[in-house]
């Protein structure tokens, strides 16, 4: 079927959506492009923080240090899969290099920066799509199991208020106060201002439902994109779509259509994980994330989730029992009398080695637009990348973050 629309958004994930949303409210025609239920793949799949508190990038010099015991510990919160490992050693190696102490400080500016209004615009997007109710305004914990482990975060916590970031420490009486339901522990940092969502997939839901009320969606697979005079060809199966503007924004399935708008992007693909406990109370009341385990505990709606771990092993290994037995095993450590998880899921995150999202026109041309790797940060940055795209859309300035998101970085 041959078809036309004034901008195709390829992918219809929270990235998709949301600038799918943006650009309607602007007043241009969109279609979607996406095999998939709009919202439901990693965008539904998450922790649920809008963590405008994570200005540290997943490279620093103490991940650097300890890599070696992260990567070969049974139980460390990082893991490769063995037969993924020579695809993955190009985008290994730009990791170190950006975790060196100038890359790694360069690249916090840049998030901070990034993330400076997105909690902003999330209220503006949840009241645009009647979500309001999802969005829980109890700020997120990070918990530190040890005396040592407290004592030694103080620094990167301090870095954090350097970059506007509002923390405070509590020690285990105050968080135990705050949440009783946890066992003792050595201290806490807590971030107030920090929101989350109870039910990620209803939110999605929600603004999905906005988008199509006044989008078309193909529901079809993108493969292939070439330019012409009047705009850009999006072919795939079943499908064969002519648009004015095309903005790539497939998350981790984005590496081959960036390179043929002209970028060779070093995008590879985190595998997260959650399991899940049905419950009519979930425990806790706000995200709290064990740091030494490497994921979070999140109250959602009727449920417990445990979300997290990184796992790098591309897009088509089957699912990794041990990631699934590690979140279930951390997740007793707190609540021992938690029996079998109800549900499991694993999702793909699109990772960029130094933890900044590609945003900005392709090198082959402004028709294009890439809009894609935010990793761990997808949800949070959605209305970020959302106000972005329109303006490089509508011809004008994308604002101070643009610069280090930059497709031609690379």
């Amino acid at each position: 079927m041959r078809e036309t629309t004034d901008i195709a958004v390829i992918g219809a994930g929270v990235i998709g959506l949301t600038v799918a949303l943006e650009l309607i409210d602007r007043g241009h025609e969109v279609t979607l492009v996406d095999p998939g239920q709009p919202g439901m793949g990693t965008s539904y799949g998450n922790a649920g923080t809008i963590a405008g508190y994570a200005t540290s990038p997943v490279g620093t010099p103490d991940v650097l240090r300890s890599l070696p015991a992260l990567l070969f510990s049974k139980t460390s919160p990082l893991a490769i899969r063995h037969r993924a490992l020579p695809s993955l050693m190009p985008w290994l190696m730009r990791f170190l290099w950006q975790s060196l102490p100038a890359r790694a400080r360069h690249n916090a500016g840049a998030l901070a920066v990034l993330l400076r209004d997105a909690g902003e615009l999330w209220d503006d997007l949840v009241l645009r799509v009647q979500g309001a109710g999802i969005l829980q305004r109890r700020g997120c914990l990070y918990l530190y199991e040890t005396g040592d482990a407290f004592t030694r975060a103080w620094a990167e916590l301090d870095r954090r208020r350097a970059l506007g970031v509002e923390v405070d420490l509590l020690g285990p009486e105050a968080l135990a106060a705050l949440e009783p339901g946890l066992p003792p522990q050595a201290g806490a940092a807590f971030f107030p201002a920090a929101t989350f969502l109870d039910d990620p997939g209803r939110m999605m839901g929600l603004i999905a439902a906005e988008v199509l009320g006044k989008a078309r969606l193909l529901s079809a697979r993108a493969e292939r994109l070439s330019r012409r005079p009047d705009g850009v060809v999006i072919e795939g199966p079943d499908l064969h779509l002519h648009a004015r503007r095309v903005v790539i924004a497939a998350g981790a399935h984005s590496r081959a259509l960036a390179r043929q708008a002209g970028d060779r992007i070093p995008l590879d693909t985190e595998r997260g994980y959650h399991v899940e406990w049905d419950m009519a109370e979930p425990r806790l009341t706000r995200p709290a994330c064990p740091t030494a385990r490497g994921f979070y505990l999140c109250p959602m709606a009727g449920r417990l989730r445990a979300a997290g771990t990184v796992e790098l092993g591309g897009l088509h290994l089957p699912p990794s029992p041990h990631r699934i037995a590690k979140l279930v095993e951390g997740a007793r450590a707190f609540f021992p009398d938690l029996g079998p998880p109800d549900r499991e899921w694993m999702g793909f995150r699109p990772s960029i080695p130094d933890s900044l999202p590609v945003i900005g026109p392709s090198s082959g041309g402004g028709e294009v637009i890439l809009a894609f790797g935010h990793g761990h940060l997808g949800v949070t940055l959605a209305p970020v990348t959302a106000r972005m795209v329109s303006a490089l859309v509508d011809g004008h300035e994308p604002g101070p973050a643009a610069r280090a998101c930059r497709p031609g970085r690379f």
